[in-house]
């Protein structure tokens, strides 16, 4: 057991896909795993391990934004020894070409802040994703059918945000799509040598404010974990 979570030795998985929202990771475990049992429930932050073709995985929820991801992650890799780190979550399209329902693979994640900003001091590090993971996800995508793009993404340390004019940089330089976490997860894979990816499905977008319908999403973000699961033990 760790502070954050109450899973004995032993509980947690070598792949472990991480949802922001705990319910997520809950509706995730009961669709997708088998002999799925709940490992952790501190903090209401659920996490679940089961069986995907016969392959263990444990689905942890890890909050909203990077310092919460952080904590999550940390525990993870050095108190479970997690290997394998898959965020598995909804995005802001932001790029025409970008449509609602579509998934985002995350190459890159630009970011104004993490909380390993202050290790780095002077140098602007460059958080990617793990090759590998990347490839075998884009391959199970098309594989799927599924609208897939692959390029940066930018992690955002706040949700309600006030710099336009930030956003069009963004924009102009490429940026497939905002969310809030997948920087710093990238970050901590590089530091302690472990596998991460983002696969992001895009669930509003900033240019054309168009937003998926609640009755929609189900649907859509099981395109996500079914390519996060491939990708993991291709």
């Amino acid at each position: 057991m760790t502070i954050h979570i109450g899973a004995k030795k032993g509980d947690i998985a070598p792949t472990v896909l991480m949802p922001g929202d705990p319910y997520r990771a809950k509706w995730a475990a009961e669709t997708f795993l088998t002999d799925i049992k709940l490992v952790n429930e501190v903090r209401g932050m659920l996490g679940f391990t089961g069986t995907w073709n016969g392959h263990p995985v444990t689905i942890q929820g890890s909050g909203m934004g990077m310092p919460s991801l952080s904590i999550y992650a940390n525990e993870l890799i050095k108190d479970y020894d997690a290997q394998t780190l898959i965020r598995i979550g909804s995005c802001g399209g932001m790029q025409d070409r970008v449509g609602i329902r579509d998934v985002i693979l995350a190459m890159t994640a630009s970011t104004v802040s993490t909380p390993s900003r202050g290790i780095f001091k002077e140098l602007q590090f460059a958080p990617c994703a793990d090759y590998g993971l990347l490839a075998a996800a884009h391959s199970a995508a098309v594989d799927k059918g599924t609208t897939t793009h692959v390029g940066g993404i930018y992690s955002s340390d706040v949700f309600y945000d006030e710099r336009p004019d930030l956003n069009e940089q963004m924009v102009r330089h490429g940026i497939l799509g905002v969310e809030m976490e997948a920087a710093e997860l990238y970050t901590l894979a590089a530091r302690y040598g472990r596998r991460a990816l983002a696969v992001l499905t895009v669930s509003d977008h900033l240019l054309t404010h168009e937003a998926l319908p609640a009755a929609d999403r189900e649907r859509s973000f099981g395109d996500m974990v079914e390519i996060a699961l491939a990708a993991a033990f291709a």
